[in-house]
């Protein structure tokens, strides 16, 4: 199939990047393809959302847009102990008047429909699986996935081959740690020169809540317990209307302890007194986990390659102080689509980014992030200072890559986090995927690549203590009885989510995420 511009996800950059192009170029052939099975169904964010790009893209949009939408209220700062709940004051990022409380499934569904209707093929349950070159090395489009393959990867009785997108322009717009944008981003050198990207391992949860216990509009945020002041991370409670409340969690994949769980931290922070009294009585409506990209302007690889272009969180556009990245996956998308418009070329991209307002917006703020892996303290305190002087310190601090961080069992000793015995639901990994609407196919080959195995049952259980089966939110590894008197990992890939957090963390780096048959994963409502 041949179109002018292929757009690889249908995310709020990538449909955008559609429009944007189809309002300045109606006569373009654009094409965007999506890995879940419905526009909308894999979108997973907190999500405070500040609205001015989008007012831009499409000015009508306040009055189209029916799904979810809360203007924003009251903002609180907080720190916790393991009892209590401290006011601070709320950092001036933090501060969301104007913005709005939305789904973000809610908000792409609708800018589907939008992209469809001036004419763009928006085809979802179409996986990309691996870039095209022409001889020259430029890409030239994107290969889709093997549909009906068997377990052991032999093609089955309903086997169709996956087809060839080809395209003039290839816009990667897949989100965090996006699978075709890391092969491109190793094959071409694009993160030459800059600092590892960082990320984060993001919870989010939907609740039902008892009758007028929900503030619609208030936007809480806090610090502290149940992480250690060396770990990063930090929660988020939205409320909704109809007493609906998001409650979410953010752990920094650039913590030490091999022994740490994310998950069981998330459950943690919602058995606090505080938030124990909001949540007693209340029912859960559906979960999601999925990694953030958090390394900020220098981490942020080139953006522009032969043929193609990295938006939206795929090249790393999210403003960690602000807790956002929708607003910057709107305006990269945009600009990407102005940019090909104007020169119909990918060079130059980079540069017109990084001297937007999305690029001095990202330049800004790029020291807060990484003062954090001094300490929740000295972070707090670099923040401060970084605010205060806008941004214009005259260093810029260097990020390290998270699977690094990692410290062996024999070097480290974890602390004694305080931990309480927990009681609102769920109970485990396996009962929180119930709550993601999961569907993959039980016969086709497992996406999660493991180059060795025989490192898990040996060095990583010596060394490591198999930390997968920690920093996973879905319990997709396991290390079971290999029947032989030793152990062998079992990769449950049913549970998996899509958060791509073993591609990261894995202090080997031997696993790798590569996307499933078309249409799997989790089926987000609401979120």
């Amino acid at each position: 199939m041949e179109y002018d511009v292929v757009i690889v996800g249908a995310g709020p950059a990538g449909l955008a990047c559609a429009i944007r192009l189809k309002q300045l170029k109606p006569d373009l052939n654009v094409c965007i393809l999506e890995k879940a099975a419905s526009v909308g169904a894999h979108m997973l964010s907190g999500a405070v959302f500040e609205p001015g790009p989008l007012d831009e893209l499409l000015p009508g949009w306040r009055d189209e847009h029916k799904g979810l939408r809360v203007p924003a209220g009251r903002d609180e700062f907080s720190f916790l102990t393991q009892t209590k709940r401290l006011r601070l004051p709320t950092p001036p990022q933090m501060v969301n008047h104007g913005n709005f409380i939305i789904s973000l499934g809610n908000l792409v569904e609708y800018l589907g429909t939008k992209a469809e209707a001036l004419g763009c093929d928006v085809f979802a349950g179409f996986a990309a699986a691996a870039p095209l070159f022409d001889d020259a090395g430029t890409v030239v489009g994107v290969r889709i996935g093997d549909m009906g393959l068997e377990k052991n990867g032999e093609p089955g009785p309903n086997f169709a081959p996956g087809p060839e997108i080809r395209a003039k322009t290839t816009i990667l717009a897949e989100g965090c740690r996006g699978s075709v944008s890391k092969i491109l981003i190793e094959r071409f050198r694009l993160d030459t020169g800059k600092s590892p990207q960082t990320y984060g391992l993001g919870f989010k949860e939907l609740w039902q809540l008892p009758k007028g216990r929900a503030e619609p509009g208030l936007i809480q945020h806090t610090v502290g317990w149940p992480m250690d002041a060396a770990t990063y991370g930090g929660s988020f409670l939205y409320h909704l209307d109809q007493d609906r409340v998001y409650v979410g969690f953010v752990v920094g994949l650039d913590y030490e302890d091999p022994r740490f769980q994310p998950f069981e931290a998330f459950q943690q922070f919602k058995n606090h007194p505080t938030m124990k009294a909001l949540l007693d009585g209340g029912e859960i409506l559906a979960y999601g986990a999925r990694t953030i990209v958090e390394g900020g302007w220098q981490s942020m690889p080139t953006l522009e390659m032969p043929g193609a272009l990295l938006v939206g969180d795929a090249g790393g556009t999210l403003n960690v102080p602000k807790i956002k990245g929708v607003h910057q996956a709107i305006r990269s998308g945009g600009l990407a689509a102005e940019h090909v418009a104007e020169h119909d070329q990918t060079a130059g991209f980079d540069q017109r980014w990084r001297t937007s307002a999305g690029g001095r917006e990202l330049h800004k703020v790029r020291n807060i992030r990484p003062g954090f892996r001094r300490g929740l303290w000295a972070g707090m305190a670099n923040g401060a200072l970084e605010t205060l002087t806008a941004g214009h310190s005259p260093w810029t601090l260097e990020n390290h890559a998270d699977h690094s961080a990692l410290k062996r069992l024999d070097r480290y000793a974890s602390p004694d986090r305080e931990w309480v015995e927990r009681q609102l639901k769920p109970r485990d990994r396996v009962s929180a995927v119930f709550f993601a609407g999961n569907t993959h196919e039980e016969a086709q080959p497992a996406h999660l690549k493991v180059a060795d195995t025989s490192i898990c049952a040996t060095r990583c259980a010596q060394e490591y203590g198999n930390p997968c089966q920690h920093f996973c939110p879905a319990h997709v590894y396991e290390m079971v009885d290999d029947g032989a008197g030793g152990r062998r990992l079992q990769i449950n890939a049913s549970n998996c989510v899509h958060c791509k957090a073993c591609d990261i963390k894995d202090p080997y780096e031997i696993i790798t995420w590569t996307t499933p048959e078309g249409g799997s994963g989790p089926t987000y409502q609401g979120m």
